[in-house]
Protein backbone atom coordinates (compact mmCIF):
# COMPACT_ATOMS: atom_id res chain seq x y z
CA UNK A 1 0.00 0.00 0.00
CA UNK A 2 1.23 3.49 -0.78
CA UNK A 3 -0.08 6.86 0.35
CA UNK A 4 -1.60 9.38 -2.03
CA UNK A 5 0.72 12.40 -2.45
CA UNK A 6 -1.18 15.60 -1.80
CA UNK A 7 0.89 17.65 -4.24
CA UNK A 8 -0.76 15.89 -7.19
CA UNK A 9 -3.88 18.01 -7.10
CA UNK A 10 -5.39 21.17 -5.71
CA UNK A 11 -8.50 23.28 -5.90
CA UNK A 12 -7.17 24.90 -9.09
CA UNK A 13 -7.98 21.69 -10.98
CA UNK A 14 -11.60 22.79 -11.21
CA UNK A 15 -10.61 26.20 -12.56
CA UNK A 16 -8.48 24.56 -15.24
CA UNK A 17 -11.44 23.33 -17.27
CA UNK A 18 -13.21 26.68 -17.34
CA UNK A 19 -10.78 28.10 -19.88
CA UNK A 20 -8.92 25.07 -21.28
CA UNK A 21 -10.43 25.37 -24.75
CA UNK A 22 -9.25 28.96 -25.21
CA UNK A 23 -5.59 28.44 -24.37
CA UNK A 24 -2.74 28.69 -26.84
CA UNK A 25 0.24 26.35 -26.75
CA UNK A 26 3.72 25.98 -28.13
CA UNK A 27 4.18 23.17 -30.65
CA UNK A 28 5.07 19.68 -29.42
CA UNK A 29 8.74 18.73 -29.52
CA UNK A 30 9.51 17.72 -33.10
CA UNK A 31 13.30 17.70 -33.28
CA UNK A 32 15.29 14.77 -34.69
CA UNK A 33 17.08 14.05 -31.39
CA UNK A 34 16.06 14.39 -27.77
CA UNK A 35 18.74 15.72 -25.41
CA UNK A 36 20.99 13.01 -23.95
CA UNK A 37 22.55 14.64 -20.91
CA UNK A 38 19.34 15.74 -19.21
CA UNK A 39 19.65 16.19 -15.49
CA UNK A 40 17.44 13.79 -13.58
CA UNK A 41 16.30 14.17 -10.02
CA UNK A 42 15.60 10.55 -9.16
CA UNK A 43 13.71 9.92 -5.93
CA UNK A 44 12.73 13.60 -5.73
CA UNK A 45 9.34 14.91 -4.65
CA UNK A 46 8.28 16.15 -8.03
CA UNK A 47 6.30 15.15 -11.07
CA UNK A 48 8.00 14.18 -14.31
CA UNK A 49 6.72 15.46 -17.63
CA UNK A 50 7.95 12.80 -20.07
CA UNK A 51 7.95 12.76 -23.84
CA UNK A 52 9.08 9.85 -25.98
CA UNK A 53 8.60 9.15 -29.68
CA UNK A 54 8.25 6.25 -32.05
CA UNK A 55 11.32 5.44 -34.12
CA UNK A 56 11.93 8.16 -36.70
CA UNK A 57 8.58 9.70 -35.68
CA UNK A 58 6.69 7.02 -37.60
CA UNK A 59 2.97 6.81 -36.64
CA UNK A 60 3.26 3.41 -35.00
CA UNK A 61 0.48 4.40 -32.59
CA UNK A 62 -1.64 5.65 -35.46
CA UNK A 63 -4.53 3.20 -34.97
CA UNK A 64 -7.09 3.06 -32.18
CA UNK A 65 -6.12 -0.52 -31.37
CA UNK A 66 -2.44 0.42 -30.99
CA UNK A 67 -3.30 3.30 -28.64
CA UNK A 68 -5.60 0.97 -26.66
CA UNK A 69 -2.68 -1.43 -26.19
CA UNK A 70 -0.47 1.41 -24.99
CA UNK A 71 -3.08 2.48 -22.41
CA UNK A 72 -3.47 -1.05 -21.05
CA UNK A 73 0.29 -1.50 -20.84
CA UNK A 74 0.68 1.86 -19.08
CA UNK A 75 -1.89 0.86 -16.48
CA UNK A 76 -0.11 -2.47 -15.90
CA UNK A 77 3.20 -0.63 -15.46
CA UNK A 78 1.58 1.87 -13.08
CA UNK A 79 0.34 -0.94 -10.85
CA UNK A 80 3.54 -2.95 -11.00
CA UNK A 81 6.05 -0.18 -10.37
CA UNK A 82 3.88 1.94 -8.09
CA UNK A 83 3.76 5.34 -9.75
CA UNK A 84 0.90 7.81 -10.01
CA UNK A 85 -0.32 9.12 -13.36
CA UNK A 86 -1.40 12.76 -13.16
CA UNK A 87 -1.97 13.09 -16.92
CA UNK A 88 -1.17 11.57 -20.30
CA UNK A 89 -1.89 11.61 -23.99
CA UNK A 90 -1.13 8.98 -26.62
CA UNK A 91 -0.47 10.56 -30.02
CA UNK A 92 0.07 8.68 -33.31
CA UNK A 93 3.86 9.05 -33.13
CA UNK A 94 4.68 10.13 -29.58
CA UNK A 95 3.48 10.05 -25.98
CA UNK A 96 3.35 12.60 -23.15
CA UNK A 97 3.15 11.44 -19.52
CA UNK A 98 2.93 13.38 -16.25
CA UNK A 99 3.84 10.90 -13.52
CA UNK A 100 5.51 10.54 -10.14
CA UNK A 101 8.67 8.65 -9.27
CA UNK A 102 7.93 4.92 -9.09
CA UNK A 103 7.86 3.34 -5.64
CA UNK A 104 9.56 0.13 -6.75
CA UNK A 105 12.18 1.06 -9.34
CA UNK A 106 14.03 3.92 -10.92
CA UNK A 107 11.99 5.97 -13.34
CA UNK A 108 14.29 5.01 -16.21
CA UNK A 109 13.69 1.29 -15.60
CA UNK A 110 9.91 1.66 -15.34
CA UNK A 111 9.82 3.63 -18.57
CA UNK A 112 12.14 1.16 -20.27
CA UNK A 113 9.87 -1.75 -19.38
CA UNK A 114 6.76 0.17 -20.48
CA UNK A 115 8.32 0.86 -23.88
CA UNK A 116 9.63 -2.68 -24.23
CA UNK A 117 6.27 -4.30 -23.44
CA UNK A 118 4.42 -2.01 -25.86
CA UNK A 119 6.97 -2.71 -28.59
CA UNK A 120 6.67 -6.46 -28.04
CA UNK A 121 2.94 -6.28 -28.75
CA UNK A 122 3.04 -3.84 -31.67
CA UNK A 123 6.33 -4.38 -33.47
CA UNK A 124 6.06 -5.48 -37.12
CA UNK A 125 6.98 -9.12 -37.95
CA UNK A 126 10.20 -8.01 -39.63
CA UNK A 127 11.34 -6.47 -36.35
CA UNK A 128 13.38 -3.30 -36.13
CA UNK A 129 13.25 -0.43 -33.64
CA UNK A 130 9.86 0.67 -32.37
CA UNK A 131 10.87 3.64 -30.17
CA UNK A 132 13.47 6.37 -30.33
CA UNK A 133 16.21 5.48 -27.86
CA UNK A 134 16.00 8.67 -25.81
CA UNK A 135 13.28 10.55 -24.01
CA UNK A 136 12.67 14.04 -22.66
CA UNK A 137 12.18 14.47 -18.90
CA UNK A 138 11.12 17.80 -17.39
CA UNK A 139 10.88 18.04 -13.60
CA UNK A 140 7.65 19.71 -12.44
CA UNK A 141 8.02 21.28 -9.01
CA UNK A 142 5.29 23.93 -8.85
CA UNK A 143 1.52 24.00 -9.04
CA UNK A 144 1.58 26.50 -11.89
CA UNK A 145 3.89 24.30 -13.95
CA UNK A 146 1.74 21.23 -13.25
CA UNK A 147 -1.34 22.98 -14.61
CA UNK A 148 0.66 24.24 -17.60
CA UNK A 149 1.82 20.73 -18.49
CA UNK A 150 -1.67 19.25 -18.08
CA UNK A 151 -3.07 21.88 -20.42
CA UNK A 152 -0.32 21.18 -22.93
CA UNK A 153 -0.96 17.44 -22.78
CA UNK A 154 -4.71 17.74 -23.24
CA UNK A 155 -4.51 20.31 -26.03
CA UNK A 156 -1.91 18.40 -28.03
CA UNK A 157 -4.43 16.50 -30.23
CA UNK A 158 -6.22 19.77 -30.98
CA UNK A 159 -3.02 21.63 -31.84
CA UNK A 160 -2.03 18.80 -34.16
CA UNK A 161 -5.40 18.96 -35.93
CA UNK A 162 -6.56 15.48 -34.93
CA UNK A 163 -9.75 16.66 -33.20
CA UNK A 164 -11.64 19.90 -32.73
CA UNK A 165 -11.67 19.78 -28.91
CA UNK A 166 -9.81 17.78 -26.23
CA UNK A 167 -12.74 15.62 -25.14
CA UNK A 168 -12.99 14.13 -28.64
CA UNK A 169 -9.58 12.44 -28.27
CA UNK A 170 -10.20 9.26 -26.28
CA UNK A 171 -6.56 8.46 -25.49
CA UNK A 172 -5.79 11.07 -22.87
CA UNK A 173 -6.67 11.99 -19.30
CA UNK A 174 -8.86 14.94 -20.32
CA UNK A 175 -12.21 13.15 -20.01
CA UNK A 176 -11.34 12.07 -16.50
CA UNK A 177 -10.51 15.62 -15.40
CA UNK A 178 -13.60 17.04 -17.11
CA UNK A 179 -16.17 14.59 -15.73
CA UNK A 180 -14.57 12.03 -13.43
CA UNK A 181 -14.72 9.39 -16.17
CA UNK A 182 -12.78 6.27 -15.19
CA UNK A 183 -10.81 5.09 -18.19
CA UNK A 184 -8.24 2.35 -18.60
CA UNK A 185 -5.51 4.31 -16.79
CA UNK A 186 -6.14 5.39 -13.22
CA UNK A 187 -5.58 9.15 -12.90
CA UNK A 188 -4.71 10.93 -9.66
CA UNK A 189 -7.03 13.92 -9.40
CA UNK A 190 -9.64 15.54 -7.18
CA UNK A 191 -12.17 13.13 -8.69
CA UNK A 192 -10.14 10.10 -7.66
CA UNK A 193 -9.40 11.46 -4.18
CA UNK A 194 -13.08 12.21 -3.53
CA UNK A 195 -14.19 8.78 -4.71
CA UNK A 196 -11.69 7.16 -2.35
CA UNK A 197 -12.88 9.37 0.47
CA UNK A 198 -16.50 8.34 -0.10
CA UNK A 199 -15.48 4.69 -0.20
CA UNK A 200 -13.27 5.10 2.85
CA UNK A 201 -10.32 3.67 0.99
CA UNK A 202 -6.74 4.45 0.11
CA UNK A 203 -4.92 3.74 -3.15
CA UNK A 204 -3.64 0.19 -3.41
CA UNK A 205 -1.53 -1.45 -6.06
CA UNK A 206 -2.49 -4.89 -7.30
CA UNK A 207 0.23 -7.50 -7.02
CA UNK A 208 0.93 -8.98 -10.42
CA UNK A 209 0.94 -12.76 -10.83
CA UNK A 210 4.39 -12.72 -12.41
CA UNK A 211 7.30 -10.39 -13.00
CA UNK A 212 7.46 -8.33 -16.17
CA UNK A 213 9.57 -10.05 -18.79
CA UNK A 214 13.20 -9.02 -18.20
CA UNK A 215 15.35 -6.99 -20.53
CA UNK A 216 17.89 -9.17 -22.37
CA UNK A 217 21.39 -8.74 -20.99
CA UNK A 218 22.74 -7.25 -24.20
CA UNK A 219 20.13 -4.46 -24.03
CA UNK A 220 20.18 -3.98 -20.30
CA UNK A 221 21.05 -0.26 -20.32
CA UNK A 222 18.35 2.02 -18.92
CA UNK A 223 19.82 5.47 -19.38
CA UNK A 224 17.30 8.02 -20.63
CA UNK A 225 15.21 5.48 -22.45
CA UNK A 226 15.71 2.13 -24.07
CA UNK A 227 16.44 1.54 -27.77
CA UNK A 228 13.54 -0.55 -29.06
Amino acid sequence: MISCPAFLFSETDEKYFLDASTLSFTPAYDGPHMPWGLKRFQEARCLHFLTFSCYRRAPRLGTASARDIFERTLESARQWYGFYVAGYVVMPEHVHLLITEPERAKLSLALQMLKQNVARQLREPEGGSFWQARYYDFNVWTEAKRIEKLRYIHRNPVVRGLVASPELWAWSSFRHYASGFDGVVEIESQWTARKRELLGGTPQLRVQSQNPRPVPAKDAGTRTGHPL
